[in-house]
């Protein structure tokens, strides 16, 4: 470990005063927000004799108020967008292509979740042999693979960023505006007249939209104290509007057993909570980047940002790793009603040991976060070929898992498996050339 904060502090040193550090800062708190509140909400529970995969959110309908808070998918996004402006301006002016520009984004992006599958390949195998069903393979995994579904909709998001980039910087707020009145038709359409296939849309509206807002943020548009309270009443007002008098429920992340979910797809309250998250962090931008001015927090935003896919792509993994080594003693500590107090004060150790058990993953899988290409370059209509391909497979996997009754040997979803590895191939991702040469 010591290694490891030595070489985030060189890097630290050697900051360009150019830089943003916030934009850093807000991925790798997002990144913490996401991990703390996907182990808090897990409740594994094997009070009736088997083990139910439950969500707290079930159990304790007032946890559902958090989800306002850990629900930071917004938050990727518009640091996405901030990001994927900066880099793809600075390529456009130094004459890079966007076949270039594309593949260090993709070799960035797609090639930690190649060793992910495959790990969770050799579970399914390995559980499948041992007499487990296909079924409970199927949503073990799922649970495990929720951070995929990101994954999927923003390698989208950056297939298209010349697109969106362009249409910033000629119509400005216009390019926000224009897809969150599309957002809304699109919801009547899924809510009122009940087309629910058209829904599925809003997964490229909305998320499209606040990442515009990322654009908007690296021009000036939400900056200081004022502009940024101003988006952040706008946002907040219609989303305290929605959930009390519209359809929409109060939670930011699906439920059990809700008829409407807020985020599959997402819905205009996504949106309104993107505004409030907007404004409220840069509000406070300023003083924020004065204090990451300093050497202590900033080495550890870059710490964390070294690593930040392997992190956010495996906790859940850890999790369920966690999860199954106390199944095979005997159920330890599973036995807790997910709606008592004591299943509260026990968090803290269970957060404990996920993050012991996330720590050998983080460290044995972080080097594959900066792979290497296939060793020679490609065209960019292949480099977004192979990226959507790959983007298929890992939102079927988010949707289904990587097994099922009936789907194949051991019941495992061949097909959908290797859709993300045809995908990276066609892009030239190869996360083990450089952690070869490493």
């Amino acid at each position: 470990m010591s290694g490891l904060w030595s070489r985030a502090a060189a890097v630290a040193a050697h900051t360009p005063e150019s830089r943003n550090r916030y934009v850093d800062f807000l991925r790798a708190l997002s990144i913490g927000a996401v991990v703390v509140g996907h182990w808090i909400q897990t409740a594994p529970y094997t009070g009736g004799g088997d083990i139910a995969l439950s969500s707290a959110l079930e159990h304790q309908s007032w946890t559902r108020w958090l989800t306002w808070v850990f629900q930071v998918m917004p938050i990727f996004f518009l640091v996405g967008g901030y990001s994927n402006g900066v880099s793809w301006r600075s390529a456009s002016d130094r004459g890079k292509s966007y076949a270039e520009w594309l593949e260090a984004r993709l070799r960035r992006l797609l090639g930690p979740v190649l060793a992910l599958l495959a790990v969770w390949v050799l579970l399914g195998v390995g559980m499948g042999l041992g007499g487990v069903g296909a079924g409970f393979v199927g949503d073990l995994s799922q649970m495990a693979l929720i951070p995929i579904w990101f994954l999927a909709v923003y390698v989208m998001v950056v297939l298209i960023v010349p697109l969106t980039y362009a249409a910033w910087r000629r119509y400005g707020l216009w390019s926000f505006w224009v897809l969150v009145a599309a957002a809304v038709v699109d919801d009547v359409l899924f809510l009122a007249a009940d087309l629910t296939v058209v829904g599925w849309a809003n997964y490229a509206l909305i998320w499209v939209a606040v990442h515009q807002l990322g654009y908007a943020w690296r021009d000036g548009y939400a900056a200081g104290l004022r502009r940024g309270a101003a988006w952040a009443a706008l946002g907040g007002a219609a989303l305290v509007g929605m959930v009390t008098f519209g359809p929409y429920p109060v939670s930011m992340v699906s439920v059990p057993g809700d008829e409407i979910s807020n985020s599959l797809p997402p819905k205009l309250p996504m949106l309104a909570l993107a505004l409030v998250h907007t404004g409220l962090l840069l509000s406070i931008e300023g003083p924020m980047r004065r204090w990451l001015d300093r050497a202590v927090p900033w080495t550890v935003t870059v710490l964390v940002n070294g690593m930040i896919m392997t992190i956010f792509l495996w906790h859940l993994t850890a999790a369920t790793l966690v999860v199954g080594a106390a199944l095979l003693l005997g159920g330890v500590g599973l036995g807790v009603d997910p709606a008592s107090g004591v299943w509260w004060a026990v968090r803290p150790l269970w957060l404990a040991v996920y993050a012991v058990a996330l720590v050998p993953c983080a460290l044995a899988f972080g080097r594959l976060e900066r792979g290497a290409g296939g060793g020679r370059s490609r065209p960019g209509w292949l480099l977004a070929v192979g990226g959507t391909v790959a983007c298929a497979g890992l939102a079927l996997l988010a949707l289904g898992g990587i097994a099922a009754d009936g789907a194949g040997p051991l019941g495992l979803r061949l097909w959908v498996l290797a859709l993300p590895f045809i995908g990276a191939a066609l892009a030239g991702v190869n996360p083990l050339a450089r952690a070869r040469a490493g």
